[in-house]
């Protein structure tokens, strides 16, 4: 993927795309607006997550045993895996064991973030997403771009052309109403829910004091996909974890609100290990780091360890609404992505991380939305530092720029020339006392603004002129 700005300066072109983003932010913003306006006690439930979350963070190794010992209590396996290739290799070693060649899938960050689809794609195993927006992007040969509605770019009748072109049983009468639409889907799945013998989840919350696992979702493909399998594996990040149950409580409160405007998930599933004769009869949980550590130990940057991927920074971000996902060059998208993809992948790590936390106004809209109370506003500054700090030394045109002013302005008589020079040369480039274009790689300050022109005479020789003193 190219940097932030090369990307997003194609995105902006596409006005379809900007249209589908509008609208659909908007309708989720107004849902959020109006159930969370319902409690008068949500500040107190942000600040509660908040600390939930910090606690956990600051003994996640006691909580992350404390989860393994009782997991494995209740008839399950852990695995840990330090980065996403171990993972991938897991995953892939314990579908094989199975003899399956498919698996079905619950929509999952963690499995995207570490490519899973893909790895078990060059091993000869299919996996199918089965919530309607992850189908969409699949059949589709796209990328999510949204963490709650990965497919928010699409309208429906791009989804139709999808289906029709992609489903081998739809009907090819099919119409863009959503019902018709999502009853296409249910009928393509259906059949892969009762065959297949591996289902592969993530995990919204891991509960210690129990070996818990919950999955929140809207359309019940995750309750079938948890149930029906005889075997479930759970690739889910160690900053998942939750305490208690009574920790629980609080985060079940602020995820639907802030992700799809409920005042409660259709659908909230738990599991526990294993139960003979009910559910899958193996179960094995793969604990994901890739990076978290390392996030973990930056007493700034960690905040965005906090992040209960409801997506509401996303639908408040005025960079998000214009850009859309993909110009993110990463399966976390919007703001929080800005802040937590460059900590996991690492600053310097390819062409996009250092750029990411750049794209944003800084506006604040973010932590305002935020339900665990990140502050991804000091987490950008804090990271944007970190992204110069590893330049440094490094040449590039704003460090030469920065070079020949401190030259210039370090001598009186070098300032007055380059005022005098400055002058001669606004009289060409200039108009009515705007410069509405500069040459070379100075056009990019112009390109979206005028510069004012530079005044005909100084303040230094007005002084002399008129005070006789040099």
């Amino acid at each position: 993927m190219p940097p932030f700005p090369t990307a997003a300066r194609e995105a902006v072109r596409d006005s379809q795309l900007r249209v589908n983003l509008r609208d659909a932010t908007a309708t989720i913003r107004g849902k959020r607006a109006a159930v969370v306006g319902e409690r008068a006690d949500w500040e107190q439930l942000r600040r509660a997550g908040k600390e939930i979350k910090d606690r956990t963070l600051r003994d996640l190794d006691t909580y992350l045993v404390e989860l393994e010992r009782n997991v494995t209590a209740a008839g399950g396996v852990v695995h840990w895996a330090r980065d996403a290739d171990e993972a991938n290799q897991i995953v892939l070693d314990l579908v094989r064991a199975e003899g399956a060649d498919e698996v079905v899938k619950v929509k999952s960050m963690a499995t995207q973030e570490i490519g899973l689809n893909e790895a078990l794609e060059a091993a000869g195993i299919t996996a199918l997403e089965t919530d309607l927006a992850e189908l969409i992007v699949q059949l589709g040969h796209d990328r999510p771009s949204h963490i709650l509605v990965p497919a928010i770019h699409k309208n429906r009748a791009q989804i139709r052309e999808i289906f029709l072109n992609e489903m081998p049983d739809v009907a090819a009468d099919l119409t863009d109403d959503p019902a018709a639409l999502a009853g296409a889907a249910r009928e393509h799945l259906r059949r892969k829910f009762l065959t297949a013998k591996v289902a592969v989840s993530g995990a919204n919350f891991a509960v210690a004091e129990s070996g818990a696992l919950v999955v929140v979702e809207s359309e019940g493909n995750g309750r079938m996909c948890l149930t029906l399998p005889e075997v479930l594996i759970s690739v889910v990040g160690i900053e998942k974890i939750v305490p208690t149950w009574r920790d629980l409580e609080v985060m079940l409160q602020l995820l639907p609100r802030s992700s799809t405007g409920e005042r409660m998930n259709p659908y909230t599933s738990t599991w526990r290990g294993v139960t003979p004769g009910d559910g899958p009869q193996r179960f094995h949980l793969v604990l994901l780091d890739n990076g978290r550590t390392d996030a973990l130990a930056d007493d700034i940057g960690r905040q965005a360890l906090r992040c209960i991927r409801c997506s509401a920074c996303l639908n408040v971000c005025p960079v998000y609404e214009r850009t859309g996902g993909h110009a993110y060059g990463s399966v976390y998208p919007g703001p929080i992505g800005a802040i937590l993809t460059p900590q996991l992948r690492g600053i310097t790590a390819d062409a996009v991380s250092p750029t990411l936390p750049f794209a944003s106004t800084l506006c604040g809209a973010c932590y305002e939305a935020c339900p665990v109370m990140i502050d991804i506003p000091q987490a950008l500054v804090h990271l944007r530092a970190k992204a110069v700090d590893a330049k440094r030394g490094k040449p590039s045109a704003e460090r030469m720029a920065m070079k020949a002013a401190g030259w210039v302005f370090a001598k009186s008589g070098r300032l007055a020339l380059a005022q005098r020079l400055g002058a001669v040369g606004a009289k060409l480039v200039s108009r009515r006392g705007r410069i509405r274009r500069l040459p070379g790689p100075l056009s990019g300050w112009t390109d979206a603004r005028d510069l004012q022109a530079p005044p005909r005479e100084s303040f230094r020789l007005w002084w002399k002129r008129n005070r006789g003193e040099s």
